[in-house]
C-alpha cells in the first residue's frame, strides 16, 4: 500500500519486542498510531465518496432526474452524516493523537481516490452514467477494504506494542518516575 506501512507490517517489525527500550517501544507506537490516523483520514474520504455515488444512485432509482444535481446536493447532510454507516462495536473508535495526516503517507493513497472518482467529478456525478458509478462504486468498495484491512493490521502491532509497555509497568520493569524523568 505504501512504504512506510510495508515496513511496519513486515514480521521483524516487531522482532525482540522485550529487548527495545521504553523511549523506543513508545516511537514506535506514535508512529504506528500517525500512520492509522492518516489512513483514517483516507478512509472516510472514500467513504463520503462511496456515499455520494450511493446517493446518487439511489436518486435516480426513485426517479430523479438526470442531470439534476440539486436533489442530491439537497441530500448531502443526510447522505455524509456519521448516522449513515454502521459503526464499529465497542471499542472500535480509536481517537486520534493527531488531527493532521501524513502527506507522505496519505498521498499514493489520494492518488488512488483521485484515479477512480477525482473530486472535482463530485459536483458532476449526476452526469456520469450508471455503468460508470457502479463500477467506480465497486473500485471505492475495493480500496476501502484495503484500507480497512491496513488499518485493523496497524491496530493489532499497536496493541502488541501497547501490550509490553503495559506489562513493564505492571511488572516494575519500568515506573512512572522514569516516564517523568526523560
Amino acid at each position: 500500500m505504501t512504504p512506510e506501512l510495508d515496513v511496519v507490517n513486515d514480521p521483524s517489525f516487531l522482532a525482540n519486542l522485550g529487548e527495545r527500550d521504553m523511549d523506543e517501544l513508545r516511537a514506535v507506537r506514535s508512529r504506528c498510531q500517525s500512520l492509522e490516523n492518516s489512513l483514517s483520514y483516507v478512509r472516510r474520504l472514500i467513504q463520503g465518496r462511496v456515499d455520494i455515488v450511493g446517493g446518487e444512485l439511489q436518486r435516480r432509482r426513485d426517479g430523479g432526474d438526470e442531470g439534476n444535481t440539486s436533489e442530491l446536493i439537497g441530500r448531502l447532510p443526510d447522505i455524509l452524516s456519521d448516522g449513515s454507516r454502521v459503526q464499529g462495536g465497542p471499542g472500535a473508535v480509536r481517537p486520534p493523537s493527531s488531527l493532521e495526516p501524513d502527506p507522505e503517507v496519505t498521498s499514493k493513497l489520494e492518488a488512488k481516490l483521485e484515479a477512480i472518482l477525482a473530486a472535482e467529478d463530485l459536483g458532476n456525478v449526476s452526469t456520469i452514467t450508471e455503468d460508470a458509478l457502479l463500477n467506480g462504486l465497486t473500485e471505492l468498495n475495493s480500496l476501502e477494504d484495503e484500507v480497512s484491512n491496513s488499518r485493523r493490521s496497524l491496530h493489532n502491532i499497536i496493541d502488541t506494542v501497547q501490550a509490553e509497555v503495559t506489562r513493564r509497568y505492571t511488572t516494575g520493569e519500568a515506573t512512572i518516575d522514569g516516564l517523568l524523568s526523560s
